[in-house]
């Protein structure tokens, strides 16, 4: 099934989606995620990663200053700001390529979309800041809208959803209308599902196998199944040995229509991709 295509515009640059996926990068300037913390915790370390990333074929860099893991402590305003900024200016000397910034607190967004951040990457489908809205829309920045159940610190203790895939649609619907209301424009926002926020690992595999469900919503989607833990529980295999089974939920992620995805391995991911389009579009690109 083609995938429908979009422009997504964030500040003053514009994506093509639907042709070919696109991958959105990691790049954590946490001590503490579930894959990668404390790995690029230096500016220098970080803006390297990032960089590498690029080279990789990443179409978006994606920092994030604050682990949002099942039972993960928030941080304060400041220490978010201070691991975030210099990360971020260093990349924006040296790349032009899109970059978003991994954060619910509008202060946060605001000070990295005056350095020159073009996207909000917002967990909280805007409802954690109520300032949140009104800073994308002032900044003309394209916003992530990812449904989440409950927060970081409570989402691993929540009981099953009774209907995931209507509650997902559901709540991502609300997150749009309030994002248009606030003034930000459809061709500036991408929806994710947030997979593993406050979902069981069943939960996770009625989403990715029935993604397509989301169509209705006619807004490109964003999936982030990158070493996740339903895959290690699918697996038997620890947070470092997830690429394989990563592999394997990005290609139905393609397959069920998502145009973006959220992951840490982009060369190898980026080859997958690139063989399902190609499946998909029953063409070699040369």
């Amino acid at each position: 099934m083609a995938r429908a295509r979009y422009l997504f515009r964030a500040r003053d640059k514009t994506l093509e989606l639907g042709l070919r996926t696109r991958l959105m990068a990691v790049v954590n300037v946490t001590p503490d995620s579930f894959s990668d913390g404390g790995r690029f915790l230096s500016p220098e370390r970080a803006v390297e990663h990032g960089l590498r990333l690029v080279e990789a074929g990443a179409d978006i860099l994606d920092i994030g200053a604050e682990s949002t893991r099942p039972g993960a402590i928030p941080v304060s305003e400041g220490e978010e700001l201070e691991r975030i900024l210099p990360v971020l200016e260093g990349l924006r000397r040296e790349t032009a390529i899109p970059v978003s910034v991994d954060t619910y607190k509008a202060r946060i967004a605001e000070e990295a979309l005056r350095l020159g951040a073009d996207i909000v990457n917002d967990i909280s489908a805007l409802r954690f800041d109520a300032r949140m809205a009104t800073v994308a829309a002032e900044f003309r920045a394209g916003v992530v809208l990812m449904q989440m159940r409950g927060t970081p610190a409570s989402m691993h203790r929540l009981s099953p959803s009774r209907d995931i895939l209507s509650e997902v649609r559901r709540d991502l619907q609300v997150a749009v209308d309030k994002a248009t209301s606030a003034g930000i424009a459809r061709d500036r926002m991408l929806l994710d599902p947030g997979i593993g926020f406050g979902k069981n690992a069943a939960e996770n595999l009625v989403l990715l196998n029935r993604l397509t469900e989301l169509a209705g919503l006619n807004l490109p989607i964003l999936v982030g199944p990158s070493r996740k833990s339903f895959i290690g529980g699918i697996l038997g295999r620890p947070v470092q040995d997830r690429l394989l089974g990563t592999a394997a939920a990005s290609a139905v992620c393609i397959l069920r229509g998502s145009h973006l995805l959220r992951v840490h391995d982009v060369g190898e991911i980026g080859q997958v991709a690139r063989v399902v389009d190609a499946i998909l579009a029953e063409q070699i690109e040369t």
